[in-house]
């Protein structure tokens, strides 16, 4: 079965203040890579508009009220110092959360093996009732949520392999254990969550590296404190928050990550995946802000998913 790759011109219409670096120029390099020849056999489709009815799967009505209300009619507004919106945001952030619920639909209903959700805003910083950290709503979370609601998915794994730690994920799921949440991250770092203490309901999952770590740590990393926990909760669909900002080039960390190791960990996950859930996988895009690295990144990850 084919990869599916959802997208919209809408991404490039959040706007964020000049420097930046959550900026539609991320979108444009990701569109670019993956027009190559080499991934013509991709399934490609719009992603659509996301109901309120999905976003409060994972958010209170009063969030997403909030995040309504800053959306100015010209120019831009400020929701917190990282966290900026403009006119096209609102359309964006819905269209963010509709891609992974429409993933997930293809996903379980077997009209497709895997997807990748070329998306932004990212959603992973965003919390049950704030949003913060460029991210409005949390797209990964929801669509977890989708997949329980929709399809009956009892245990849904989650791996976050931004190099920022998704203190959004783990505070939606915190006291949830049909819902695991794996983490590599670099710390200290924004946002400042994160230690391997941080357990939950037994299902938060957290290994973090240190500044200057690269490939080796990674994996060692992924390895002993991520795979045999995945392995054991034997999810009914695994969900990756792609972040692409533990890559060497990239200017809002210091983990040293080249594209080789993402395609190295998605592989990784396509075997648990395939272990426990017929291979069924839907990756959504969250940081990766040296548009050199994150383009390269992107391509190998899809590439990745492209030959299960």
């Amino acid at each position: 079965m084919a990869t599916l790759l959802l997208h919209h011109s809408s991404f490039l219409d959040h706007h964020t203040p000049l420097g930046h670096p959550e900026r539609p120029d991320r979108m444009r390099a990701v569109d670019r890579i993956l027009e190559h020849e080499r991934f013509q056999t991709l399934e490609r489709d719009a992603a659509p508009m996301a109901s309120l009815e999905a976003v409060i799967l994972a958010h209170p009505e009063r969030h997403v009220e909030n995040v309504r209300k800053h959306v100015p009619e010209q120019g831009l507004a400020r929701i917190d110092g990282d966290t900026t919106v403009s006119p096209g945001s609102w359309d964006a952030a819905l269209r963010a959360v509709g891609a992974g619920c429409r993933a997930v639909d293809e996903v379980m209903e077997g009209k497709v093996q895997n997807a990748f959700c070329a998306i932004r805003p990212p959603g992973h910083h965003a919390e049950y009732d704030k949003p913060m950290g460029f991210c409005l709503f949390n797209n990964i979370a929801i669509a977890a949520r989708h997949a329980q609601k929709t399809h009956g998915a009892e245990r849904v794994a989650i791996v976050d392999f931004d190099v920022h730690h998704g203190n959004g994920t783990q505070d939606i799921f915190w006291n949830d254990p049909s819902v695991m949440y794996c983490s590599t991250h670099q710390m200290p770092l924004f946002p400042g969550t994160g230690s391997a203490s941080e357990t939950g309901a037994g299902t938060i999952v957290n290994a973090p590296l240190m500044a200057g770590d690269g490939s080796e740590q990674f994996k060692e990393a992924v390895e002993i404190m991520l795979l045999p926990r995945l392995a054991a909760f034997k999810p009914d669909l695994l969900l990756i928050s792609a972040g692409f900002d533990a890559h060497r080039r990239d200017p809002l960390a210091n983990i040293n990550l080249v594209e080789e190791d993402f395609a190295w960990i998605t592989a990784k996950l396509m075997d648990i995946a395939d272990t426990s859930c017929n291979g069924r996988v839907v990756s959504m895009l969250e940081g990766g802000y040296d548009l050199e690295g994150l383009a390269r990144s992107v391509a190998a990850h899809v590439m990745t998913l492209m030959d299960s």
